[in-house]
């Protein structure tokens, strides 16, 4: 499974939220390959699931992605509920 995580706050931001997803995946122990970008590149890669921060929705809701938007990038508890419930849509 391929996930991207982008962040209108920039590459760093966006960093910080893989971390948070990679985190969450270990802990549930499900077998992805996350990977950071920002928002120019997000359009030109392959994924699964998109993660993104809710100030990006106007953006990204148009792309041919399955998106998740969650609150920021340090919420655990909002990315996990959000980034798990996607996950199982998947399946």
């Amino acid at each position: 499974m391929n996930i991207v995580t982008v962040c209108g706050m920039g590459f760093g931001t966006s960093l910080i939220l893989k971390m948070a997803v990679d985190e969450i995946f270990k802990k549930n122990g499900i077998a992805a390959n996350v990977e950071a970008c920002d928002l120019g590149s997000v359009k030109g890669k392959v994924a699964d699931l998109v993660v993104s921060t809710s100030e990006l929705e106007s953006e990204l809701k148009n792309l041919n992605f399955n998106i998740v938007f969650v609150k920021n990038a340090i919420d655990k508890k909002d990315i996990e509920e959000k980034v798990l419930e996607a996950i199982k849509k998947l399946k």
